[in-house]
């Protein structure tokens, strides 16, 4: 038998606790999603984050509540007609710099396994891992 010593590992919990991942689960559930729920720091940043300032500078009248809740929603009617692990789905969002119109973004949502092996779900942008 060959003994393989694992030099490091980095979880999700790690993940979590470092900020490299977004936990979105209680508002996840009240979307009617089951699994935990992540989100990259980049999605944070780009769909959900806004505050004051974000209002000043571009007019948009928006807040983090309602776009999170748009980032699930989204997910959720995506999934509901998939059965992949893998869900690429479009998102309209308000840029945070620009304003504007909304503009037509897609996500990537993959349904894996978490720390314990638990069903979890990462939302994340189309070219991340």
């Amino acid at each position: 038998m060959i003994n393989i010593e694992v030099i490091d590992s980095y979880s999700r919990a790690d993940a979590l606790a470092d900020g490299v991942l977004v936990d979105v689960t209680t508002t996840a559930k009240e979307a009617g999603i089951r699994y935990p729920v992540a989100l990259t720091r980049a999605v944070w940043e780009r769909y959900v984050a806004w505050d004051r300032s974000d209002t000043e500078r571009n007019g948009a009248i928006q807040d983090e509540a309602g776009r999170l809740w748009d980032v699930l929603w989204m997910f959720r009617i995506a999934a509901r007609r998939g059965t992949r692990d893998t869900v690429h789905y479009p998102l309209m969002v308000v840029d945070r710099e620009k304003g504007g119109a909304p503009i037509e973004r897609i996500l990537k949502a993959i349904v894996g396994p978490g720390d314990d092996l638990e069903p979890v779900i990462t939302i994340m942008e189309p070219d991340e891992d």
